[in-house]
Order: C-alpha cells, then sequence, then structure tokens
C-alpha cells in the first residue's frame, strides 16, 4: 500500500499521482487560500471530520459531469414546466454552505463541514474562488449548493434540498450557465448514484488531468 504523506507548513503537495487507491494522499497542512488554490489546481480537495486532522484527497478515477451532458429525466422536465423555477447565483454565499452542513450532519455518516472549512471557502468565495447556486420553486427556496471555481472547471463540494427537486434544479441551472461559458467539467470527486443520474461518468486520471490543464492553464 501506498504512503500517506504528512504536510508541513510549506505549501506544497506530493504529486497527485502517488495517491493511494482509493485516493487518500496525505494528512495535515492547513486551509490557507494558497494551499486550497494548489489543491484543486492538482486535483485534490480536504475530506474530513471535523475536528480531526485535515486529508487530502485525488482519486485517480475522478466522477464528473460534462456541463453539456447534464441529464434533465422527462419527470424533471415536466415538473420545471409545471412550476416556477428561478435560481440565484452567490444568494448568499455562507447561508447556502451551512444549509449543506446542516442536512449532511442529520444523515448517517454525518458531514464533513466544520467551522474551518465554512471559515475558508468563505474567504474562497470572497476572493472569487467559489460559488453558489440556489433554486426557487414557487418563489420558495428549494434546494441549493456551493463549490470551488478555478479558470474553466467547477469543483462541486456540497448540496442540499429543501424541498423535492431543489438540489437537481440548482445542478441542471448550474450545468447550463457553466456550459454557456464553455466551462468544461463539474468535478463530483466521488461516485454517488444522484449524480449518475444527472449525467455523471468516470473519467481516468490523464483525461482527467487534460481537462485540468486545459481549463486552468497549467
Amino acid at each position: 500500500m501506498r504512503p500517506i504523506y504528512q504536510l508541513t507548513e510549506e505549501i506544497s503537495f506530493p504529486k497527485s499521482e502517488l495517491a493511494r487507491e482509493d485516493g487518500l494522499l496525505a494528512f495535515g497542512g492547513d486551509l490557507k487560500l494558497e494551499r486550497l488554490l494548489l489543491a484543486y489546481s492538482n486535483g485534490i480537495f480536504p475530506w474530513y471530520n471535523p475536528g480531526e486532522e485535515i486529508l487530502w484527497w485525488c482519486p485517480r478515477q475522478r466522477f464528473i459531469i460534462r456541463p453539456s451532458k447534464i441529464h434533465i429525466s422527462k419527470s424533471m422536465k415536466k415538473f420545471m414546466k409545471h412550476h416556477k423555477v428561478q435560481v440565484q447565483i452567490n444568494r448568499d454565499f455562507a447561508d447556502t454552505m451551512h444549509r449543506c452542513r446542516l442536512k449532511r450532519e442529520h444523515e448517517k455518516d454525518g458531514t464533513w463541514i466544520g467551522d474551518d472549512m465554512e471559515a475558508a471557502y468563505g474567504l474562497l468565495h470572497k476572493i472569487g474562488y467559489a460559488m453558489s447556486i440556489d433554486a426557487f420553486v414557487d418563489d420558495e427556496l428549494a434546494g441549493g449548493l456551493y463549490g470551488v471555481v478555478i479558470g474553466k472547471c467547477f469543483f462541486g463540494e456540497s448540496m442540499f434540498s429543501e424541498s423535492v427537486n431543489g438540489s437537481k434544479l440548482a445542478l441542471i441551472y448550474l450545468a447550463q450557465i457553466l456550459e454557456d461559458n464553455d466551462f468544461l467539467m463539474i468535478d463530483c470527486q466521488f461516485h454517488t448514484d444522484h449524480l449518475e443520474s444527472m449525467g455523471g461518468e468516470y473519467v481516468e486520471w490523464e483525461e482527467y488531468k487534460g481537462m485540468l490543464r486545459e481549463g486552468i492553464k497549467w
């Protein structure tokens, strides 16, 4: 089994290709803006339990959604036709992220979104490297999501629903907005059945790295 690398105060990471089969690459370090931007630019992201050591992941087989290939089911098209649907970008980034946290806290596996992550991603948002999108159905907040934006790549972090189809609508409109702006991918990081039903697909590391290189202009 490959080793797990320990980070120091230096803003650097081991090569992404050195991650273990489960995607775990390193531990330690911090959530400074410079480290987060370097991580995402190389396909690395933090994911750990609040209060524990930071773990850094880089799955070599990535699950992504190409914005142009977002899947809208017949039932969803019917839903959108019969309801007033609106979206807002960056309505209230902190609120959207916190709603994602609250939803996860009530799930079996709990949440990875702690106070430190809320603070760090809030700063990313303030300098233009993170965004949120919220969907409203018949003028009521239905759901939303947030993620990191670097170049033409969107790195999805979490989503929430307050009512039926809430997070799905946010993802559909996000994909359409990203497609209109020539984004290459929504990096979903890990597979879920929900994301697969929305058009998610696995890509091998070399293709993913090529998309990063093109989207971020290494």
